[in-house]
This record gives C-alpha cells, sequence and structure tokens, in this order.
C-alpha cells in the first residue's frame, strides 16, 4: 500500500489528473490484478450476507415503496430485483435502488470503521444490478467487487466524513463508481469521471442519522448507489466532471471537509497489489448499529451476574467517542430515550439496546424494536438508569489497528446495595478478532435463519449453490443471482406515488 497525501490547490495551481484522488481511485479499480482465493471467498459471504438481511426486510415498508417505484421502470434487458420472479426486470439504477434499501433496511449487513464508518456491502447492490444488466459473468462481479470494496476501504480509512456532519454515503457513491469501472473494464478516464460525478451527487449531511431518524436511512446507501450507476453511464456517453473534485479551490475538502489547509492520507493498493480491503471489514450478528455489536455480546454474559435487574441503581458505559456522541447519552438526542421511537431511533440508542440485550440475553432483529418491546415499563425503568462517557483508552483503541482494535466498551453497573459489577469486551463475538468470528457456515447460517418462512428452501439451496461457483458463474447464472418469494410474502402494495 502507499499512502497518498491528499489536500485542496488553488485554480491558479494546476494538479495534474494522475495526481489528484479520483484518478488515483480510477486508476486503482481498472487495475487488472487478479482477485485472491481469500478475497473471493469474503465476496462470496458477503453475497449472501445481504440476501439474508434483504430477504427479512421484504415485506417491510420502505422496501415496498422503493420495488413500486422500480417498477415504474421495467426494461427487458435490465436486472431483478429481490423477491421478483427473474422475469421481471427493471432498468438497473432502479434495480440498484430497490435492493439497496432492502439490504440497508435492517442495518443488518457487513460494516467497516475507521476514521469515518461505512457499510461496503453497500455496493453489492449497483455493482451487481449493473453486471445483471450487461450480462457478465461471475469473474466480471468479483473484479467490480473487489474494486468497490478497495475503494469503500480505502476512503474510510484516509478521510473523515462524520466530524463535518457529511453522511458516509459520500465515499459510497465514488467506491460504487469505481467497482462498475472495474466490472466493465472501462478505461481510467472514464472511471475518473464518473467517481468525480459520483461524489459531487452523493454528498449529504448526517441529519438522516441524527434526531427523529427516518426509513430515509437505508433510501441513502441505495440513492447513491442509483447516482453512481447514472454517474458511470453518464461518463461512458463522454460527460464529464467538476474536476479536481476532491482537491478543487471549491471542492470537496476545501468547503465540506476541513477547509483549503487540511492534509488527508489515503492508502491504496499499488499498481499490481491485490485488492483485499474487503478482508479488513467484518459483518453483524446482530440488527443494531455495530458499536452496540460488542455490548450485545457483552450484556449476554454480564446478565447472570448481576441477576434481579431491578435492583440496579444505574450503568455506565466506558466507550469511544463515537459509540458517546453517536449513539450513547453524548449525542443528546431525547429521542435515544423515547419509548416511541422509531427502529431506526432506537437502533442509534446504545442505552435501549444495552438494556433489552440485558432483559432478553440476546438480540432479535425485530422482537427487539416492537413498540410493545420498547415500551414496557421495566424496559423502560432500566434504560433511563444507563448513561455513557468517552473514555479516551476507548477512543484510542476505536482507531488502533490489528488486535488493539476494540469498538466496545467497559461496563459499570452500580446495585442498590452499593455493589459494583464490572466487566469489558473490545469486540463482538462475531469479528475477526472475536471469540467466534464469524466463517462461510456462519454467514449461511445467518441466511437459513433470515429466509426461513420467507424464502423456499429449494430457493435457499439454489441460490447458495450459485455463490459457492461464483468466479466461475456464467452470465446466465450471474442474472439468477436473486431470490423469489410468493407474492404473499412481499406485503401489502405500497401507497401510490408518480411512477
Amino acid at each position: 500500500m502507499k499512502i497518498h497525501d491528499v489536500r485542496t490547490y488553488k485554480s491558479a495551481e494546476p494538479l495534474p489528473r494522475e495526481d489528484q484522488l479520483a484518478w488515483k481511485l480510477a486508476a486503482v479499480a481498472t487495475d487488472p490484478v487478479p482477485v485472491e482465493d481469500d478475497v473471493v471467498e469474503m465476496i462470496g459471504n458477503r453475497i449472501i450476507d445481504n440476501a439474508a438481511v434483504a430477504a427479512a426486510s421484504i415485506a417491510r415498508g420502505p422496501i415496498r415503496s422503493a420495488r413500486a417505484q422500480a417498477l415504474g421502470h421495467k426494461s427487458k434487458r435490465g436486472a431483478p430485483i429481490f423477491g421478483l420472479a427473474d422475469d421481471t426486470l427493471v432498468s438497473p439504477e432502479w434495480a440498484a435502488w430497490a435492493n439497496g434499501v432492502a439490504v440497508r433496511e435492517l442495518d443488518f449487513h457487513d460494516t467497516f470503521l475507521a476514521a469515518d464508518y461505512s457499510h461496503p456491502g453497500d455496493n453489492i447492490p449497483p455493482i451487481l444490478a449493473v453486471a445483471q444488466t450487461k450480462r457478465l459473468d461471475g469473474a466480471a462481479l468479483v473484479r467490480g467487487l473487489a474494486a468497490g470494496y478497495e475503494i469503500q476501504v480505502d476512503l474510510v480509512k484516509g478521510i473523515c466524513l462524520h466530524e463535518h456532519k457529511i453522511d458516509h454515503i459520500a465515499h459510497l457513491g465514488p467506491s460504487a463508481a469505481g467497482g462498475i469501472g472495474a466490472l466493465l473494464s472501462l478505461s481510467t478516464e472514464i472511471t475518473y469521471q464518473a467517481i468525480q460525478q459520483a461524489l459531487h451527487t452523493t454528498t449529504t449531511t448526517r441529519q438522516s442519522r441524527k434526531g427523529e431518524i427516518s426509513t430515509w436511512k437505508a433510501y441513502a446507501p441505495a440513492f447513491a448507489g442509483k447516482m453512481a450507476i447514472e454517474a458511470v453511464d453518464r461518463a461512458m456517453r463522454g460527460e464529464g466532471a467538476p474536476s479536481p473534485a476532491y482537491e478543487g479551490e471549491d471542492g470537496f475538502i476545501a468547503y465540506l471537509l476541513s477547509g483549503p489547509r487540511a492534509l488527508y492520507h489515503v492508502p491504496l493498493p499499488e499498481q499490481g497489489e491485490p485488492k483485499r480491503a474487503i478482508l479488513d471489514t467484518y459483518t453483524k450478528e446482530y440488527s443494531a448499529e455495530y458499536q452496540s455489536q460488542a455490548l450485545i455480546d457483552l450484556a449476554r454474559r454480564m446478565g447472570p451476574k448481576i441477576g434481579d435487574l431491578t435492583k440496579i441503581q444505574s450503568i455506565l458505559i466506558k466507550t469511544s467517542h463515537h459509540t458517546h456522541y453517536v449513539i450513547g447519552t453524548g449525542a443528546n438526542d431525547p429521542q435515544k430515550m423515547d419509548p416511541k421511537a422509531s427502529r431506526e431511533t432506537l437502533d442509534h440508542s446504545i442505552m435501549y439496546i444495552f438494556a433489552v440485550a440485558l432483559e432478553d440475553g440476546g438480540w432479535h432483529h425485530e422482537k427487539s424494536y416492537a413498540p410493545e418491546r420498547a415500551q414496557r415499563p421495566e424496559t423502560v425503568a432500566l434504560w433511563h438508569k444507563i448513561t455513557t462517557e468517552e473514555d479516551p483508552i476507548w477512543t484510542q483503541r476505536y482507531h488502533a489497528k490489528g488486535e488493539d482494535m476494540a469498538y466496545g466498551g467497559q461496563v459499570i453497573v452500580t446495585m442498590e446495595d452499593g455493589s459494583v459489577i464490572t466487566d469489558e469486551l473490545g469486540v463482538a463475538d462475531a469479528h475477526p478478532n472475536g471469540a467466534r468470528p464469524f466463517k462461510r457456515a456462519n454467514y449461511i447460517e445467518k441466511f437459513r435463519t433470515l429466509c426461513e418462512g420467507i424464502v423456499s428452501r429449494e430457493e435457499q439451496d439454489r441460490f447458495l449453490d450459485l455463490v459457492e461457483r461464483l468466479p466461475t458463474l456464467s452470465a446466465a447464472e450471474v442474472k439468477a443471482l436473486n431470490f423469489v418469494v410468493s407474492p404473499d410474502q412481499l406485503g401489502p402494495e405500497a401507497p401510490a406515488g408518480i411512477f
């Protein structure tokens, strides 16, 4: 890997294309280096993971709305939508839209945390939709997904968005565009223009993850994927982009991030170096914000030690800056303590999550968020005894590498009799450094569990068989990387709109 310095340049200080970050990202995407076997294996795991969480959300309101919108854009040479028959095809950007919302809705797929946050699996719906539309084979799909993950992870390592309240889809638009460029074997020039266009059109604020968090949290990554496809399409037709998008005098860094004096350091593979960034990422065992994963495991462990939860006086969670200020009491969001808050808001309340995990000894992607669950008097009482506090040690570990990396915290439970019970956990059990890291068998188990009663066993087997043969799939088989459910599993028809 090579570290690239990225800063703002005045218009009177020309910056050659080859020195621009967007060009360097495009060069990584279009470098035809072979995809290594362990990377192929993990790509397959994440395709399984995405399908699992999409199946579990298939009848939920946001998915029904996105699917209805997509069906207004049918195309004989398009891509399929999760849940629908393979002969129901829509234009690829709309397939990416519908499938992207389904993948993101439950906040239950993969994650990568570094200088910023991300769900790199959000790259899969747009890249897969283009592969299906263009009738490309498994080798091309693997190449595109490896590139999309690489760009996403490298940007997240080098450029912090959240400190400026910019949503993390600003890294997703460029990564999906780069992945599509790799998929289609486009030139570096075309991919460069597409990456810049994607950045320009997907920079939004983090209000989608603040206060009354709405379903737009699920739609935002799908929007970025949709914009990436449109950006690549325009670039392929010869259209250019605002340039340099990152380093320009009035550009992304100068006015939306740390300003004209800022210097960022972005790691990228050198020419000929394999794209292995997907191996730095990790999925979720529980349908909740990633920083809650280790704390759910910790709640499961601490529950028996505590015993009678009604005897708790207070619970303090000492954790990282991010956990405290985004999903903890440091966010100063009254909604995070509100029993009538939306699922999306409860998902971003570690106080609620820890309380329910303590009471239930685990977590369920639907039952743990049910209004009747959130409004139990004993749950509310316990929930409101929990506060968080930033601990510099945990913040340092949050940004560490290797075995020192940690996304959990220390929990201090003070009982009414004055006794104190303390425990801590750095990473979730399912994390690569955890007690039981997820392997292919775990992804399949998650898929089977979430598909139960929704996707037939025969259809599950068919889908998993395709993933097992991923790099050798024909174009027809890539198009069939979808699952079909019976109409009664799709839920009621969405309300009417424009399309």
